[in-house]
């Protein structure tokens, strides 16, 4: 896979703010990306040395919209966790 593909977008929520302050960022991936294909994107994506990288299968919710009946879609997050003087700027400011 295409180091480009892999990272989709960076995930800014409450807790995923709060993790920051422990050098930990959150990123949507691609579904069929692996660990070590992330670690290698984010370092050539953002010039840091990448520790530990954890991913979460996030499963499809039930929604309903009156009659309606749909799911939202299926997608993966990963964790990574980087050097303790690196930083990633881009996010710092979000």
């Amino acid at each position: 896979m295409e180091i480009d593909k892999v990272l989709i977008r960076f995930l800014v929520t409450e807790k995923s703010t709060d993790q920051r302050a422990e050098n930990k960022y959150h990123f949507e991936v691609h579904p069929k990306a692996n660990k070590f294909q992330i670690k290698e994107a984010v370092e050539k994506a953002f010039g840091v040395k990448v520790i530990k990288v954890a991913t979460i299968n996030c499963k499809p919710k039930p929604k309903r919209m009156g009659w309606y009946r749909g799911r939202t879609r299926q997608w993966k997050k990963a964790i990574v966790t980087l050097r303790p003087e690196d930083r990633i700027e881009i996010v710092e400011g979000v």
